[in-house]
């Protein structure tokens, strides 16, 4: 698996990739079974990407192919000649107009969307944009609250009781057993604005990450910690992706039936909706078989303030 983020340029000239890619393989996955394995039960392999990949993309969390020097030995190098087939995806744009997509990471089983509750403010429309794109690429959004203490009581969870989100609460005093078991031997994405306090919670997590952690600025918004993403193996089995910080979550690559089919319990009613329904109920689609479902209307005002967040570009919605 991928642990580091391959940023590098492609040289026109011969499609190497100008630094180095931190990769991780099993112990009984072909490695020489001489070489220095990690406490984890894994060795670090570093390794380039090979001419022939081109501009494939390669991104944190995929499952590589390797050949040449495996033994993870202090000045070896390997090739990545081949790119797994990502079983889930993290997507985004720079905005809703941007034709650019960009993989954040692969094979996330989680995704943990952290918000502080202070200091900087929180957004719904970041949390319910980072939700659209979790159940669209095929990952599980967990809610992590921190700086709690700073904002005293708050109905900010409430805004998603209905789409059944798992919300923990991981500030610097809070314990950390719960995050732990929701963790444990899963491959969880971090994702969040700067300066709520992802670094933090990735250091009390994993000890000898030593991620950088910085303040928030005088106008409430964090200042970039985290360069690039990278993934650490946790004490006790699992991974987490700690990420950059995020200022824009732009979903320019996701449909509304790509949100829809992420609930199971909605999907099948849409075959019945009428060819160009968006799903957001009258007065827009007046015949949207959403509003038939019995039993369902709760949760289908909150997927469609899921849709809304979708439809919108909005700064505050974006982080900007």
């Amino acid at each position: 698996m991928l642990t580091d983020e391959v940023d590098a340029e492609v040289s026109e000239a011969d499609g190497a990739v100008t630094s180095d890619v931190g990769a991780t393989a099993g112990s009984d996955g072909g490695v020489n079974p001489g070489a220095p394995a990690t406490p984890d039960g894994y060795r670090r392999v570093v390794a380039m990407r090979a001419r022939e990949l081109g501009r494939t993309p390669i991104v944190v969390g995929d499952n590589v192919d390797l050949v040449g020097d495996l033994s993870g030995r202090p000045d070896s190098l390997a090739r990545i000649v081949r790119v797994a087939e990502r079983r889930t995806v993290l997507r985004r744009t720079a905005d809703d107009t941007d034709p650019f997509e960009r993989v954040v990471v692969g094979n996330a089983e989680q995704l943990f969307i952290v918000v502080a509750l202070a200091d900087p403010p929180p957004r719904t429309g970041f949390v319910e944009r980072a939700m659209v794109a979790a159940y669209a690429g095929g990952l599980q959004p967990i809610l992590c609250l921190t700086k709690h203490d700073l904002a005293g009581e708050s109905e900010f969870a409430s805004e998603f009781t209905d789409l059944d989100l798992t919300i923990v609460h991981g500030g610097r005093d809070d314990p950390l057993e719960p995050i732990r078991e929701l963790l444990h031997d899963k491959l969880t994405a971090l994702l969040g604005h700067s300066g709520v306090g992802k670094s933090t919670l990735v250091n009390r997590l994993v000890p000898d990450a030593d991620r950088a952690v910085g303040e928030v600025s005088g106008v409430g918004k964090g200042r970039h910690t985290s360069t690039q993403s990278v993934a650490l193996s946790l004490p006790g089995g699992g991974w987490v992706i700690d990420t950059p910080g995020v200022r824009s979550f732009g979903l320019a690559h996701i449909t509304v039936d790509d949100l829809i089919h992420a609930f199971a319990d909605l999907s099948d009613a849409i075959e019945d909706c009428p060819r160009g329904c968006t799903h957001l109920g009258p007065p827009a689609d007046p015949e949207c078989a959403l509003d038939e479902l019995p039993g369902k209307q709760r949760r289908v005002a909150a997927v469609r303030l899921l849709l809304v967040a979708l439809k919108s570009n909005d700064s505050w919605s974006t982080g900007g």
